[in-house]
């Protein structure tokens, strides 16, 4: 089972159609069970029989996720994979201590990977879309994994399948996810 996480001012806002509704079906066309649960709502036992941990992007003025980082605490000590989205990205970095900075963003941008990673397996540049209004300088407990001219694209943490990517698969890059999911989550049913 796949935990997918939305991230959005609300629950069953409509920025859910368009940020968390994508991620579905790419862990439903991968053939992964799934889950969609509010962060505003996450518990512990929302952790038990999931396999992996999705945080979805918001859209572009919505920050709320960051006004109550410590809802994200759980990240520090899940035993899971998590792939953080944009928006989830920004959630993972600011639960380890990192720095949410502004930066405004949107449109498409050249990616480069700077460290292999089976996520990004075969690829040293490809195109990604970015709509963000903030970026993130990550914690020394992660190490950058891909770059844009302007941002930190990738990260990972050093020690534990955490990831984070600043861009959005959802749009051009559905393959990140798929391969994240394939790696770090087991067979799908």
């Amino acid at each position: 089972m796949i935990l997918i996480v939305d991230l959005c001012w609300k629950e069953n806002s409509l920025s859910r159609y368009e940020f968390v509704s994508p991620i579905e079906g790419i862990v439903r066309r991968a053939g992964f069970p799934s889950v969609t649960r509010h962060f505003a709502g996450i518990e512990e036992s929302d952790l038990d029989g999931v396999s992996a941990v999705l945080l979805c992007g918001t859209a572009l003025q919505d920050n709320r996720f960051a006004e109550d980082l410590e809802r994200f605490a759980w990240l520090r000590t899940c035993p899971l994979p998590v792939l953080g989205i944009c928006a989830g990205m920004q959630a993972v970095a600011g639960a380890f201590g990192g720095r949410i900075e502004p930066d405004l963003r949107i449109g498409m941008t050249d990616v480069s990977v700077l460290r292999p990673d089976g996520i990004f397996a075969g690829k040293d540049l490809f195109p990604a879309y970015e709509l963000h209004a903030f970026a993130v300088a990550p914690p020394a407990c992660f190490e950058v994994l891909a770059v844009s001219e302007g941002c930190v694209q990738a990260v990972r943490h050093v020690s534990r399948p955490i990831y984070g990517v600043l861009f959005h698969p959802e749009v051009r890059n559905e393959w990140v996810v798929t391969r994240f999911l394939e790696e770090h989550a087991g067979p799908a049913s």
